[in-house]
């Protein structure tokens, strides 16, 4: 386990600043992650289902049919963009994927919102209206493509990295708190994200704990029975992948 005490496990201290190749990991052999890989391999959440009660089963159920929907709050012109932009800032970059742009188009079609908002922002749903038309500015302005979908990787990832900082501005963009747009945003995908089970299998979360419960009450790195340990505990910040600078 990395020393979380200090900052020396942090993503932004690698060197560049980014993430080394998934390559590393090894691949799913039980149940579905997110591109099939991840730190548990031979790990499912769905071995524990039948200790889910009725109620249990039919929230992760409802969970599990979402990437089949239709979309009902998004207009057609404006998702390919929610897609391309949920898939990378999440690098989602293969299938399967967590379907998180169909997740967060019934979160806001069904007006599950937060409680609360910034004062200085607008409704979380017109956020994402704004942030989705001014991506495809960005695209047009800067790239000269149709939209921000239509863009290679690279320059959506140069994209979504200004938004991260709130170095984005003109047309769109000057009506919001680009820093607070990105936060309204993040704070949506990684709840949606983590809330599928296959984004439970890649982390080697134990899922529903009602009506189950959790047996052991000690410390952290004390597995519940139903547990699995990683096939892998490198820091993925140090992790060292031949061919990779």
């Amino acid at each position: 386990m990395p020393d979380l005490s200090s900052a020396g496990h942090l993503p932004n201290l690698r060197e560049g600043g980014l993430p080394p190749d998934k390559s590393w990991l090894p691949r799913q052999r039980r149940g579905t992650t997110p591109q099939m890989i991840g730190r548990y391999p031979d790990y499912d959440v769905f071995d524990a289902a039948d200790t889910w009660d009725a109620a249990t089963r039919a929230v992760v159920d409802k969970r599990m049919r979402v990437g089949g929907r239709e979309y009902t709050y998004f207009a057609p012109a404006e998702q390919p963009t929610l897609r391309a932009f949920c898939d990378i800032c999440l690098a989602q970059d293969a299938e399967p994927r967590v379907p998180v742009a169909q997740m967060v188009d019934q979160k806001l079609a069904e007006g599950r919102l937060d409680g609360y908002q910034y004062a200085d922002m607008p409704d979380d749903r017109e956020t994402w209206h704004l942030v989705l038309r001014g991506l495809d500015e960005i695209a047009m302005s800067r790239y000269g493509k149709r939209d921000f979908a239509d863009c290679e990787t690279s320059a959506q990832k140069a994209i979504v990295g200004f938004l991260s900082e709130g170095e984005l501005g003109g047309g769109t963009w000057d009506s919001l708190n680009v820093k607070r747009a990105w936060s309204v945003c993040m704070r949506i995908i990684l709840a949606e994200f983590y809330s599928h089970p296959w984004a439970w299998n890649e982390i080697g979360f134990g899922g529903p704990a009602y009506p189950r419960g959790f047996m052991r009450l000690g410390p952290t790195s004390v597995r519940e029975p139903f547990e699995k340990p990683g096939a892998t505990d490198e820091d993925p910040v140090r992790v060292d992948v031949p061919g990779q600078e």
